[in-house]
């Protein structure tokens, strides 16, 4: 026997997006960040313009969420990483990390060594407005569902004798 049912789903509500954030929130790009310089002597050391390694270096700098990032050779400023044939991390979740021990000579730079690498964030700025603290009707939670379900008979009249 198949029940008719109706589902209503409501979607949760969603955090801020790009378009709706106040201008003020838009992410600024920092100057050219170098605090890491890699010894070439040694195998196990590496070039590591991390977000830590900055705030070890100027426990002033703020940067409340890293939105994009731009990694470039100092001494090559002009060339993509990928054309400098060097293995190489550049992420908004932790930096640049290059390790000596992965370089491997070939490629453009003919280096065993990481090259001295610079980073450039853009930073959305520390503005409570720029990051909105849900209330509590607005959490992720699940949407919510309502079934109905209908009775249906499933016998049939029994007829009376007349």
């Amino acid at each position: 026997v198949l029940l008719p049912q109706l589902v209503v789903s409501v979607p949760a509500a969603s955090n801020c997006c790009s378009s709706c954030c106040p201008p003020e929130c838009t992410c600024e790009w920092t100057d050219w960040i170098d605090v890491s310089y890699p010894d070439g002597s040694d195998r196990n050391s590496g070039d590591y313009e991390t977000f830590e390694n900055i705030l070890k270096n100027d426990p002033s700098w703020v940067c409340a969420k890293v939105e994009n990032i731009s990694c470039r050779a100092e001494k090559f400023p002009d060339i993509a990483l990928e054309d400098l044939g060097q293995k190489v991390e550049c992420s908004v979740d932790r930096g640049l990390i290059c390790n000596n021990s992965d370089q491997r000579p070939g490629g453009m730079i003919q280096m065993p060594v990481c090259l001295n690498y610079e980073i450039s964030v853009c930073c959305v700025p520390n503005l409570p407005d720029c990051f909105p603290v849900p209330n509590p009707s607005t959490t992720t939670a699940p949407p919510l569902s309502t079934t109905l379900s209908l009775p249906t008979s499933t016998t049939a009249p029994t007829p009376t004798p007349s």
